[in-house]
């Protein structure tokens, strides 16, 4: 790829998907060169990743859509060649791993596009095995990849990208699946790919508290999916916030904090972007004394001093979980699980990727059949109950969406289990218009759901579990793929569910979010409860970094800050208080 023209050139862009009735994107035009991290925001369903199956020709070779304007790779357009040349020049890792992977070992997984280039066998081994090695995941080679958690999927999906070693690497949501290490150790592979200047990134990510410091340039979609701004980060992230949260998009945590100092009468001239920049921001502020350092979090205890249980108001907890071992493929995951969740609660299951997360959420909820008797959900064994009475009482959401979307609109999809309630098809339809309504969906009500934006899915996933008006609900990454002001929006959704007595239970890798909205906490390692309890005390007890994860970016920023007032904030609302102290 020539080093004297743009990588990618976008020229008045415009894309429309089959049966839509607009362009998204709409117009857009950026050049992408040789060396740089360009990152792409906007709003859920502004076109982003559309955008991005543009840049590797899947749009408009692959995907049903039609493409005006031109997208030239190494000065080609895109239009005028084929997939597979164009694969040579740009990899994709998908916002969904599992849209591609298609062979039956990890190993043979990665080898797979080397050796559609047609490369010695020596070299293709080789490619797999450095690739594999830069994602962790040699180890598993031999394994089928079904066996991968979510998050291990994630990491097999770059390891496939890394391996066809193109000049571009066009990544989607690369690590919406995987823990805060993980996230870290992705971006260091990523830093040490673009070091050399010789290979180009297009970022498509909401997680920007780990990428901000890879990026270049960032890329603005707005709303309508027309280019909002084009420019170098620190223009566009310091210089423009308030457009951005204006647009919905999401901001470096530390960001977000400078804006709420700022709005509370704090003087802040220059917003920062990293926890480290935050916590020099806060030990600049005048009348702030200089205190102790905050001390290092304790190492986790083999038996540590916490409840052993989630503490119950009501003697009759909404899930009781006692002794619970699942098994797949012969090997345990979860090994003798004991648990009580008090009805009412708001709590957040966290662990590295593999640490046994989706599978106890799934075996509480009925997903996979959890032992006779080892689950309890108010007074229902998901082991013994039929589909219709578990699904009014626990309303479930999947990690992936696509997998449980089963009707062919958007409205039957919402509208299928309270038909097999059996209600009033008036009260059927005023029940489907209002989730319509309140998850931004009225214009795609007719629209397939697999053919919905990958946020748009999201809301749809959950709206389905919400129609019903479960008394517990059971959220695998509920935030996935939405915009900050969607996500803003269905967790506020959730915690006045919640106010309201609904018991949300939700597994996720957003520890912040977790500070932010979770009542308790239940960290999990290796297939075990390594601890639960009050939110606020487990981030302040070292159990997250016992058990390999890391402490959300504002607890890092807090921690880390001279003056002690500042070091027992969790939460973004809780910077007021202490501002005006």
């Amino acid at each position: 790829m020539s080093s004297t023209r743009p990588a990618i050139r976008v020229s008045d862009v415009r894309i429309r998907h089959l049966d839509s009735l607009i362009d998204t994107p709409d117009g857009v035009s950026f050049e992408v060169r040789p060396g740089e991290v360009v990152l792409v925001l906007g709003p859920s369903g502004s076109g982003k990743s559309t955008l991005a199956l543009a840049l590797d020709g899947l749009v408009p070779h692959a995907v049903p859509a039609t493409l005006e304007g031109t997208v030239a790779v190494d000065g080609v357009p895109t239009v005028d060649t084929s997939v597979a040349w164009l694969s040579e020049r740009v990899s994709m890792v998908f916002q969904d791993p599992d849209a591609q992977i298609v062979t039956g070992t990890v190993l043979d997984e990665v080898c797979f596009g080397p050796e559609n280039l047609s490369l010695p066998v020596a070299d293709v081994l080789e490619r797999a095995e450095t690739a594999l090695r830069q994602v962790k995941l040699w180890h598993r080679r031999t394994e089928n990849p079904d066996r991968l958690s979510g998050g291990g999927r994630q990491r097999l999906a770059i390891a496939c990208a890394l391996a066809l070693r193109s000049p571009v690497i066009v990544l989607d949501e690369p690590t919406a699946n995987l823990d805060p290490v993980g996230i870290d150790e992705v971006y260091a592979v990523l830093a040490d790919l673009v070091s050399d200047g010789s290979r180009a990134l297009v970022l498509i990510e909401h997680n920007l508290d780990a990428a901000i410091g890879l990026v270049d340039r960032v890329v603005v979609l707005d709303r309508e999916g027309r280019l909002a701004f084009d420019a170098p980060v620190d223009e566009v992230m310091r210089d423009h916030a308030d457009e951005l949260l204006g647009l919905g998009v999401w901001l470096p945590t530390a960001t977000l904090a400078a804006l709420r100092l700022r709005a509370a009468g704090v003087a802040v001239a220059r917003l920062p972007l990293t926890p480290a920049e935050l916590t020099a921001l806060l030990d600049a502020l005048p009348g702030r004394a200089a205190g102790p350092a905050l001390p290092a979090a304790p190492a986790f205890p083999s038996a540590p001093a916490l409840p052993s249980a989630l503490p119950a108001p009501d003697p009759l907890p909404a899930i009781r979980v006692t002794g619970l071992r699942v098994s797949r493929s012969r090997t345990e995951l979860l090994h003798g699980i004991d648990l009580e969740v008090a009805a009412g609660s708001f709590v957040a299951v966290v662990g590295t990727n593999g640490a046994g997360k989706t599978t106890l959420l799934q075996a509480i909820a009925g997903v996979v059949a959890p032992p006779r008797g080892a689950v309890d959900v108010l007074g229902l064994d998901p082991a013994r109950a039929d589909v219709r009475r578990l699904a009014g009482t626990i309303g479930f959401v999947f990690q992936n969406p696509e997998h449980q979307f089963i009707r062919s609109t958007v409205a039957d999809e919402l509208a299928h289990s309270l038909e097999l309630q059996h209600l009033d098809r008036s009260e059927i339809d005023r029940r489907v218009d209002r989730m319509l309504q309140r998850f931004g969906l009225e214009n795609h009500r007719d629209t397939h759901p697999f053919l919905l934006s990958g946020g748009q899915k999201r809301r749809l996933s959950v709206g389905t579990a919400l129609i019903a008006g479960a008394p517990v609900l059971a959220l695998d990454e509920p935030t996935f793929g939405q915009d900050r002001e969607r996500a803003a929006e269905l967790l506020d959704m959730l915690k006045q569910l919640n106010d309201a007595g609904t018991t949300v239970l939700v597994v996720t890798h957003d520890v912040q979010l977790v500070a932010d909205y979770a009542s308790h906490m239940v960290v999990l390692a290796d297939g075990e409860v390594q601890a639960q309890g009050p939110t606020a005390r487990i981030l302040a007890s070292g159990a997250l970094e016992a058990a390999g994860l890391r402490a959300p970016p504002l607890v890092r920023a807090m921690r880390a800050a001279a003056d002690p007032a500042w070091h027992a904030v969790t939460r973004l609302r809780d910077l007021d208080r202490v501002a005006a102290s």
